[in-house]
């Protein structure tokens, strides 16, 4: 839920006057497009490819449930057990259950969207598990008690500086350290996470982790990092559970092929990432590494809802964040501003339409509708059309805000009648002149000072369309007549 008393306005505000977080957003943003239309640029045929890949995930969830079935028999025939969960609840509920079974109190974490989503963590904690976060900008904002501000990125809100404050404070490391820079070099905080988290790695009763796809012809998990930890978690404790949305299956081992193609490309510029891995069942006799259990989630959590409704194309979405990188909002307020496990332009469709209309429809505002989403998606997600259907039902559920209701209906009273539309224009006109001669600026009260507070108001043309088209056309009248007498 949306913090209660703070707007969606209130958070814009703050984020936009964080010159911190401005520097550390301009910095990624333009490193990450740089990097994406490179990588994307050295793939062969790549437009045929996004459309392979948009063609695969329309085919999965046309037969998801056929495909979610063969996905379950297949990781059953090979040892694994398969989970379902209608909702939040019941998810964290099913893993609580299969961690207690173990009687560990440790457990190691990959990074992973959907237990954010069912608030996992905090189901565990209650129970006095212990949970840790072992990829690094998930450990860093465990660290500092603050949600993912992006999908891929978990901590591109932060500096450098940022995150050296912090492990100077939580891995009780001498303060005086900060004064020599040459200490605080990236490698060097990135080996005190390591070290950190090198025990856990080993005591931990159980790995947690998420699930980028699905094979349902084999029944693999596919998992993909940059980072050694995730295969860590899977393989080290002996029990694993991942924990997978409904929609992240595909039908085949050649279909992920191609999903892999575009998501490296689109999330971090990369032609693949550094660690992608196949997890087909837990360990066989003779394998020498691996879990002794895994269990998978399975998490509908209103997806199925969605998948008949007006935003069924959002589940198509492969959680690149490609549309985050690319979004001139997204670019200014960050993640945090949105309050929601899913931020940015796809986050403004997936957040109200698994989280609910009414508590998080305002964020499809949040956006200007240039279209960049759509062109960097690579599943090519009409995201601006979803955008403009999420504001329709958002404003459906709620009724509207009356003053804005009472500022379109006066509007459409205008316009329905061309009289009425030209006394409105000179009267507004007149008041401009007035405005001018009087040396005064125009700002509109509340609501719409939302927009006067930081640009005035445009002047209105001197003449309308319909005037000057008239006027013209008296010209050529004229015109024509001089001829004619000539």
């Amino acid at each position: 839920m949306a913090t209660a008393n703070v707007t969606f306005h209130d958070r814009i505000e703050s984020a936009i006057s964080n010159e911190n977080l401005q520097r550390a957003l301009d910095g990624n943003f333009e490193r990450s497009q740089r990097r994406r239309t490179a990588a994307m640029a050295a793939l062969p045929q790549a437009e045929t490819v996004r459309d392979r890949a948009r063609a695969i995930r329309i085919e999965t969830l046309t037969h998801l449930d056929q495909y979610l079935l063969q996905f379950e028999e297949q990781v059953t025939a090979r040892g694994g057990v398969v989970h379902w969960a209608v909702d939040a609840n019941q998810a964290s509920q099913i893993v609580l259950h299969l961690v207690q079974e173990t009687g560990t109190d440790l457990v190691a974490k990959s990074k992973s969207m959907v237990t954010e989503e069912i608030g996992l963590n905090a189901t565990l904690e209650q129970k006095g598990i212990q949970v840790v976060e072992t990829d690094l900008g998930e450990y860093i904002l465990q660290l500092r008690g603050e949600q993912p501000s992006h999908i891929v990125a978990p901590a591109i809100h932060l500096t450098r500086d940022d995150v050296a404050r912090t492990f100077a404070e939580k891995l009780h490391i001498p303060s005086s350290m900060l004064s020599d820079p040459s200490k605080w070099g990236i490698p060097v905080m990135t080996a005190m996470a390591r070290s950190a988290l090198r025990k856990v790695f080993l005591d931990a009763g159980v790995g947690i982790s998420g699930v980028n796809f699905g094979v349902a012809e084999t029944g693999g998990i596919c998992l993909v990092s940059n980072e050694g930890n995730g295969r860590m978690v899977t393989t080290v404790p002996p029990v694993h559970i991942a924990v997978m949305g409904i929609e992240r299956i595909v039908p085949t081992l050649a279909d992920l092929e191609v999903m892999l193609r575009v998501l490296a490309r689109s999330a971090t510029g990369q032609k693949i990432t550094c660690y992608t891995s196949i997890l087909t069942g837990p360990r066989r006799r003779d394998e020498a590494d691996g879990p002794e259990h895994l269990h998978i989630v399975l998490v509908d959590n209103g997806r199925s809802n969605v998948l008949g409704s007006d935003l069924a194309e959002s589940l198509l979405c492969i959680r690149c964040g490609a549309c985050l990188n690319i979004c001139p909002v997204y670019r200014e307020i960050g993640g945090h501003a949105y309050d929601s496990v899913y931020s940015g332009p796809i986050g403004a469709i997936v957040s109200p339409a698994l989280g609910g209309l009414r508590e998080y429809g305002e964020l499809a505002q949040a956006s200007s509708l240039c279209g960049a989403c759509q062109d960097v998606c690579p599943v090519r997600i009409d995201i601006p059309g979803l955008l403009l259907k999420t504001r329709a039902l958002h404003l459906d559920e709620t009724g509207g805000a009356p003053e804005w209701n009472l500022a379109m209906r006066g509007w459409a009273w205008s316009m329905q009648s061309a009289a009425r539309l030209a006394w409105s224009t000179r009267l507004a006109r007149l008041g401009q002149r007035l405005a001018k001669l009087l040396g005064i600026k125009l700002k509109f009260p509340p609501p719409l000072n939302g927009w006067t507070d930081h640009r005035e108001f445009p002047g209105l043309a001197p003449q309308t369309f319909h005037e000057r088209w008239t006027s013209a056309a008296l010209q050529r009248e004229s015109s024509n007549g001089e001829r004619q007498d000539s």
